[in-house]
């Protein structure tokens, strides 16, 4: 086993925390209402149902390799070892897009929740992208938030999981209060239409899953840094897995039990609105909280899975050396967290349509890296039946190559023809222009130097 530099000092709870905050975030607040206009409030269930299936199968391939192969870089580790440097590269070149479409998302999900909890903030307009005003204030408010979240992460893992583990309590707490209330004072007939524009709505839905339920795979990027058995690696990851498909579906029912079809209509914040038709102005405040409390969470856990990823491409001189530097004092992967931080500082300028963009590009990033696991995963069994597997799957090449076979149709997906393809330009520009400059730091890593 290959010593580590990092610190193990991920507690149990501390990594339920980081996978769980890593899924929830602010989208649930932001785009439950979106997902009932496009699939309807049983379609838009059944798109996450189906998607968490999905989740589930590939997350178990994810729990036994991360078991077997507990260090940093997740995907890297699994794809190097069964399909080689290339294969490795295009992998945990994809994930880290994922991940830096979350943490870029953050950066501008900041300033909405900061409007709506402190009316007024739109302060000195810049200009408009999509038929979006973009404001100095909102643009300060997401780079200041970047710049806190950078600085937070390079001063340590376990600093970063304190506040990880209390914000989640914080979201939990909120999450079961709306829930309960919907259930006991929300309309069974508000649920109607139960569907909306058949399957197609259904996958328009299903698309933005992907992106939604990454964060799992920040537990393996992490994997250095846990202080747990092997085994109880994979049982973690599975457990975050199973509550990160019951806290999307849920919040969705009880949005559904409580607003009607042209309250969605009227309100950009559905999840707030309907707790506050529950809890009056409060319950508006506290989903607001809960909204920022995820923002903090998701931010933090891809700052660290993200830059987790990139150390390990440097480590295996996959990436240019200077982001396998660890701080001296913290232990911590400095350089790729100020990489991952300084790219999220660009997202506040587009304003919010690039939240769209970035969860359906990034999404593609996210699928192909989990097609490209599930391939490592049947590789290792056939090639290394006699590694030591702490987790072990039963009927694992059933399951492999259903993990494979789903996350190649969730591809399918976002490719032309599909109703819930990637836009052109602007979804394409950024999968494209990550592949570009992945392609040219490739090429600029140390094992592919020529002279």
């Amino acid at each position: 086993m290959q010593e580590t530099k990092f610190l193990r000092v991920l507690s149990r709870r501390e990594v339920l925390a980081l996978a769980f905050g890593a899924m929830v975030g602010w989208s649930w607040v932001v785009l439950s209402a979106d997902w009932i206009q496009s699939a309807g409030t049983v379609g838009a269930i059944l798109a996450f149902l189906g998607g968490g299936v999905a989740m589930t199968v590939i997350g178990l391939t994810y729990a036994e390799l991360a078991s077997a192969l507990p260090f940093a870089g997740g995907e890297h580790v699994y794809s190097e070892r069964a399909l080689g440097s290339v294969a490795s590269f295009i992998c945990t070149w994809s994930i880290i897009l994922g991940y830096v479409s979350v943490v870029t998302f953050e950066a501008v999900a900041l300033p909405t929740v900061l409007d709506s909890l402190i009316p007024g903030l739109d302060r000195v307009y810049l200009w408009s992208v999509a038929g979006w005003d973009v404001y100095l204030t909102w643009v300060l408010v997401g780079v200041v938030g970047s710049a806190g979240m950078t600085i937070l992460n390079v001063r340590g893992v376990r600093m970063a999981a304190v506040l990880q583990t209390v914000v989640v309590g914080l979201i939990l707490l909120v999450g079961v209060a709306f829930i309960l209330g919907s259930v006991a004072r929300g309309n069974t007939s508000s649920l109607q239409p139960f569907f909306e524009d058949g399957f197609t709505g259904i996958t328009l839905v299903l698309v933005m899953v992907p992106f939604m339920f990454v964060g799992f795979d920040t537990i393996p990027q992490a994997a250095e840094e846990i202080n747990l058995p092997f085994r109880d690696i994979g049982t973690v990851l599975m457990l975050a897995v199973f509550m990160g498909v019951a806290w999307y579906s849920l919040i969705i029912l009880g949005v559904g039990m409580m607003l009607s079809p042209e309250e969605y209509e009227s309100t950009d914040l559905a999840a707030a609105k309907a707790n506050a038709m529950i809890y009056g102005d409060f319950g508006r405040f506290a989903m607001l909280s809960a909204g920022l409390a995820g923002i903090i969470t998701s931010w933090n856990a891809f700052i660290v899975g993200g830059s987790r990823a990139i150390y390990a491409l440097s480590r295996a001189k996959l990436l240019p050396e200077i982001f396998a530097e660890l701080h001296p004092t913290y232990r911590t992967p400095k350089n790729a967290i100020l990489l991952i931080g300084t790219l999220s500082m660009f997202g506040p300028f587009f304003g919010r349509p690039v939240l769209v963009w970035l969860v359906n590009a990034g999404g593609l990033g996210v699928v192909i890296a989990y097609a490209m696991v599930a391939l490592s995963f049947l590789v290792l069994r056939e090639r290394e039946p006699d590694l030591q597997r702490p987790f072990r799957v039963r009927f694992g090449r059933l399951v492999g190559a259903t993990a494979f076979v789903l996350s190649i149709g969730l591809a399918l997906l976002y490719m032309p023809g599909s109703p819930s393809a990637l836009l052109w330009p602007s979804e394409w520009v950024i999968f494209i222009g990550w592949c570009v400059v992945g392609a040219v730091m490739y090429l600029m890593a140390p094992k592919n130097r020529t002279g």
